[in-house]
């Protein structure tokens, strides 16, 4: 299992799912279920894009790497912004994008995929950036852990 670790880089995984999701919601068009409407599905496009938008934003600031296939090359530990509520904005920008996904497509069923990306980013992307983090910064990073919550 190990060797999943940092190998999809989020984005990939992000399209992977969102084709997923359209194909569930293809295979399985009598199921309903989400009768949201746009403006719930306009809300999360623009929240999951905005903390997308201040993630990366905040680490070009930084000047430190945005590839999350290789965290030990961060130079810096970004705290400040947008990663003062969260240590992982840019993963939950791209949950919610998926939810707003889930609610456009109109499928019930499209939303267990949700959960699963929460799971797999988890296990193969935020533990193992966890670990490679405090190795790199140690005490730092373990205050920012005590800090600020992984997701929200």
């Amino acid at each position: 299992m190990d060797r999943l670790e940092l190998k999809i880089p989020p984005p990939l995984l992000f399209l992977l799912l969102a084709g997923l999701m359209w194909l569930l919601a293809r295979a399985t068009p009598d199921i309903h279920g989400i009768e949201a409407g746009m403006y719930p599905v306009a809300a999360l496009t623009l929240s999951g894009s905005l903390l997308l938008l201040l993630g990366v934003a905040a680490f070009i600031r930084a000047r430190t790497s945005v590839d999350p296939r290789k965290p030990a090359g961060a130079s810096t530990l970004v705290c400040s912004g947008i990663y003062r509520l969260s240590r992982n904005p840019m993963y939950l920008g791209d949950l919610l994008l998926l939810g707003a996904w889930a609610f456009y497509l109109g499928n019930a069923l499209t939303l267990i995929l949700l959960p699963v990306f929460v799971l797999y980013m988890n296990r193969f992307q935020i533990q193992p950036e966890e670990r490679a983090l405090s190795r790199h910064f140690g005490v730092a990073y373990h205050d920012y852990c005590r800090r600020t919550r992984r997701w929200l």
